[in-house]
């Protein structure tokens, strides 16, 4: 992987947390990139600022103090709107907006959002002039590999924003068509790497320290998007950065820590969203951190009764201790 800079920051074998809406909250961010992630990009953001007071959305546009550059991701099909939300971000302290053209959800693509742009590179062309000329910080892009399996447009795309000024640009290995389903392919990620300049992060189906080598030779991407494997298992950035600098693989980490940092993590979603929906938002992420441990599947089953902060805590630190 290549060294670039993003705003202030140098990067040098940028591993990146993937924008996952529901799941890349600020708790979440601060654990992978405790767990040794580069940076991690906020949960997507509508552009429509009046929408913002709601508290979901309030708590997506919540900033880090931990290092690494602060991404917002925004997405929606009006230039100007875009544009609005893109300064107002800037001038709340983002230090890099981050737009989507990757999300393939439905209700995004209703909206014609998301991935559903990349069947019109002309709004492409204006949304992103728009952003970049809105603000003075680096303006990054997410896309797929293009609107369907028989158009896969990626690398016009590609060729767009390094033409209008994007400073990086990550890249799902599957088209909006595709959704998440099939396996990711990485032809289209070498091509597009091979034909612009700007920095280019590969992703999609990353989920061991071998795959990522693997992505790595075959694109020569500058850098990884790491998404779903990192649920339930943050410290697959750990194991990949050692991987990808010592050829060595780290193993499993011990039962213990694994239990210390599960506690750490809930803990920190019932101060984020208060006791009531932090509990109800740590079952998903104990229905994964669950698949990896012993006994994983009878604490998941004690673990999704609880309704109550504390409980849920009595229970992780029952779970966690020694036996006698």
């Amino acid at each position: 992987m290549n060294s670039f800079t993003l705003g202030r920051h140098t990067l040098r074998q940028p591993l990146v947390l993937a924008p996952m809406v529901g799941v890349s909250d600020l708790p979440f961010r601060e654990i992978c990139l405790q767990q040794g992630a580069t940076f991690a990009v906020a949960e997507m953001v509508t552009s429509n600022p009046a929408l913002w007071d709601s508290e979901k959305n309030r708590l997506r546009l919540k900033r880090s103090t931990s290092c690494g550059p602060d991404i917002v991701q925004i997405a929606g099909f009006d230039p100007q709107m875009m544009a609005d939300a893109a300064r107002l971000n800037a001038e709340q302290g983002a230090e890099v907006i981050d737009i989507n053209m990757g999300c393939p959800a439905k209700k995004v693509l209703k909206k014609a959002a998301g991935s559903a742009l990349l069947k019109d590179p002309d709004l492409v062309e204006r949304i992103l002039r728009a952003v970049i000329a809105a603000v003075n910080v680096p303006v990054t892009l997410k896309i797929r590999t293009g609107w369907s399996r028989d158009r896969r447009n990626g690398l016009d795309i590609a060729r767009i924003a390094e033409d209008c000024g994007i400073a990086m640009l990550s890249v799902h290995g599957r088209t909006r068509e595709c959704r998440f389903m099939g396996d990711a392919e990485y032809d289209t990620i070498a091509e597009i790497k091979q034909h612009v300049s700007i920095p280019v992060i590969a992703n999609g189906d990353i989920d061991s320290p071998q795959k990522a080598r693997y992505v790595l030779d075959h694109t020569r991407a500058d850098g990884l998007m790491i998404g779903r494997a990192a649920q339930g298992s943050p410290w697959i950035f750990q194991q990949i950065r050692q991987y990808l600098d010592t050829g060595s693989s780290l193993t499993t980490p011990p039962v213990a820590d694994i239990s210390n940092l599960m506690i750490d993590h809930i803990r920190a979603l019932h101060a984020f969203y208060g006791d009531f929906r932090g509990a109800l938002f740590a079952r998903k992420h104990i229905d994964w951190y669950s698949k990896v441990l012993p006994h994983g599947d009878a604490l998941k089953q004690q673990f999704m009764l609880l309704d109550d902060a504390g409980s849920q805590l009595d229970l992780l630190t029952a779970f966690a201790a020694p036996a006698p």
